[in-house]
């Protein structure tokens, strides 16, 4: 009997114990909550302090918990877009803010669209005769159309400003898949259709150079003009064309040339720079040398919640790739998308919907399941007004195709009409181990697509047959939208990409406007006061879980981390190893037809998510 007593004794203990720690970890995880969540109250007249480390993006990627438990995933800070913008906008009438001060030295980058509507945010600012002081410890393209517009840009004495411009190279694999010995089977309509040419050929070719020259040089020249009227002392012509002398006529000093340039007002650390805050801010006492007034961004964001009185305008967004079923915030998968379209129209009482997209397209699937409950909204005689952002290509011009007006800015990349498909088989590959295939068959189509003995004609027929519909069905959508001819669609079509500016001379897009200018368009549509209506945003709430995680994302405490701009920009560059990978999981898994612009830029650095079991395979190839 002891023993069964001291038996019971234990695993009452351990119940116990269980039962202590599982407590613990509530009131841990609650507390973690509490502190992680944006506090309206904490608001200090002074500065506001815009910290954009991390990446400025349309709709930020829902965190998951899991991933950043198992250091499985490397959470840079992602900033709505919508949000930096009001913040800068509310901060311009408030009596409270003296200053706002730009924290770029973590600054990944974004679309140039969303970089250009953000730098208009620092103009209200600077127009309501607020100083901006912008601070790096170096600026490359995308930061320095930021602090361009400020009235104060300041450069650590270690740092450098580097300007490189749109392009660079990419990855082509036809040398590899023919040593592994995959065959690619490669469905395709449309001349520019570039997306597909890693697969099958070792180069560019000469029509996807052309067109990839032009789109480059229209947003660089974008990029100049704006700087340049933003800061019109800045030699920009002489320091980007011959950066080399610029640098040696200062000693080979990279801060001195930013300076003597034009390009920067004041070298100063960052305490240097804190003091000058301070001037203006106040000084935070008891926080340490340089340290100001100021209210963080998060907080400011909080303190000025999106306005919700006037008749609702319905907006959606359509951000990241176009998947087929579900999906997280991010990325647009089809089911999702439609039905927050679709509960929306059932729940809210909308006067009009306004679409945002800001994608590269993906899978016509799920492309066409967006279109059909946008329809839906026409369908109950509500005005439908597309805003596009800095990409909204292929799937993501299909899903605009319902508007009554779209809207773009000059840097928007659209068009890329057009269709594809990609299909790999093995059966070169396998005989290389000795492995061949055989079998019987009933029909044509007995066992296709054969992945593993090769795809037949009438196969390859079959799905020829379905781009070429695909691409047809995509010229009727353009014309019947557009009011164009199909030849004349046709024509400025084939896949092409084209930047916002040019877009507006073919018709593919209206005016230039952001989604405020959508919004008051679609108020007019619905025959409403525009300054009498809001945007009701139809999008999916993050849970518990995602709140809480996402708070440990944060890069805003004082003890910032000085970032060296050359290594950010080497970073940026291997991404182009990581979108080989998801290139590799595209043709691993599908779908097979796309309506995708794969040579679109990433959205603000953003590194593409890749299944880790495809990266062991890639490996286990490589290491055979």
């Amino acid at each position: 009997m002891s023993f069964v007593r001291g038996a019971w004794k234990l695993l009452v203990g351990v119940k116990d114990a269980l039962v202590l720690l599982f407590m613990l970890l509530f009131f841990v995880l609650l507390w973690a909550a509490l502190s992680a969540r944006p506090n309206p109250a904490d608001v200090t007249a002074g500065a506001l302090l815009v910290d954009l480390s991390g990446t400025l993006v349309e709709q930020p990627e829902e965190v998951d918990p899991l991933s950043l438990l198992a250091g499985a995933t490397d959470a840079v800070r992602q900033h709505r877009l919508r949000d930096v913008v009001r913040a800068l906008e509310t901060a311009a009438t408030d009596d409270r803010i003296k200053v706002v001060v730009l924290d770029l030295d973590s600054f990944v980058g974004g679309g140039q669209a969303a970089i250009q509507r953000a730098a208009e945010a620092v103009d209200t600012i600077r127009k309501a005769k607020k100083p901006v002081l912008a601070y790096a410890t170096g600026y490359s393209d995308d930061s320095y159309q930021l602090a361009a517009h400020a009235s104060e840009v300041w450069l650590d004495p270690m740092g450098l400003t580097l300007f490189t411009g749109p392009g660079g190279s990419r990855l082509y694999y036809k040398g590899l898949i023919d040593r592994l010995g995959v065959t690619t089977k490669v469905y395709r309509v449309g001349t520019y259709k570039s997306a597909i040419e890693p697969y099958t050929r070792a180069d560019q070719s000469p029509e996807a150079k052309q067109a990839d020259q032009a789109l480059a040089g229209a947003l660089w020249q974008n990029w100049q003009d704006d700087v340049a009227k933003a800061r019109p002392k800045a030699q920009l012509a002489a320091f980007i064309a011959q950066p080399q002398q610029q640098i040696a006529a200062a000693g080979g000093d990279l801060a001195q040339a930013a300076l003597r340039a034009g390009l920067v007002d004041t070298l100063g650390d960052r305490i240097a720079f804190g003091r000058r805050v301070a001037e203006i801010a106040g000084a935070d006492s008891g926080k340490g040398e340089g340290a100001f007034k100021h209210t963080r961004l998060t907080n400011w964001i909080a303190a000025n919640p999106v306005p919700s009185s006037g008749d609702a305008i319905g907006v959606i967004t359509v951000a990241g790739e176009i998947v087929d079923g579900e999906a997280l915030p991010g990325t647009a998968g089809g089911e999702s998308i439609a039905k927050l379209i679709l509960d929306g129209l059932a729940e809210k009482d909308l006067k009009a919907l306004v679409v945002r997209v800001d994608s590269p397209g993906g899978s016509v699937l799920a492309s066409e399941r967006i279109r059909q409950a946008i329809l839906q909204a026409k369908a109950k005689g509500l005005p439908v007004v597309v805003s596009m952002g800095s990409v909204a290509a292929s799937g993501g011009y299909w899903v605009s195709t319902p508007a009554d007006r779209i809207f773009a800015e000059p840097t928007t990349i659209t068009g890329s009409i057009g269709v594809f498909g990609i299909i790999p088989t093995f059966e070169n590959a396998l005989a290389k181990i000795g492995v061949t295939s055989d079998g019987v068959a009933t029909t044509p189509l007995s066992g296709q697509p054969d992945i593993i003995g090769g795809t037949n004609e009438t196969f390859d027929a079959v799905i020829q047959s379905s781009i070429e519909n695909t691409y047809a069905r995509f010229l009727g959508l353009v014309s019947k939208a557009r009011n164009l001819p199909v030849e004349k669609v046709d024509g400025i079509a084939q896949g092409r990409v084209w930047d916002g500016g040019t877009a507006r001379q073919l018709g593919l897009v209206d005016q230039f406007g952001g989604i405020e200018e959508a919004i008051a368009e679609a108020a007019r549509r619905a025959k409403l006061d525009p300054a009498k209506v809001h945007a009701e945003y139809l999008e999916r709430q993050p849970g518990f879980a995602a709140t809480l995680f996402q708070g440990w994302t944060r890069d805003e405490d004082d003890s910032r981390k000085q970032a060296d701009l050359l290594a950010r920009l080497a970073q940026a560059r291997m991404m182009t190893v990581f979108r080989a990978v998801k290139d590799a999981e595209r043709l691993a898994q599908g779908p097979v037809v796309r309506a995708q612009c794969l040579e679109c830029p990433v959205e603000g650095g953003k590194m593409p998510v890749v299944d880790s079991s495809l990266v062991a395979r890639m490996l286990g190839w490589f290491a055979q």
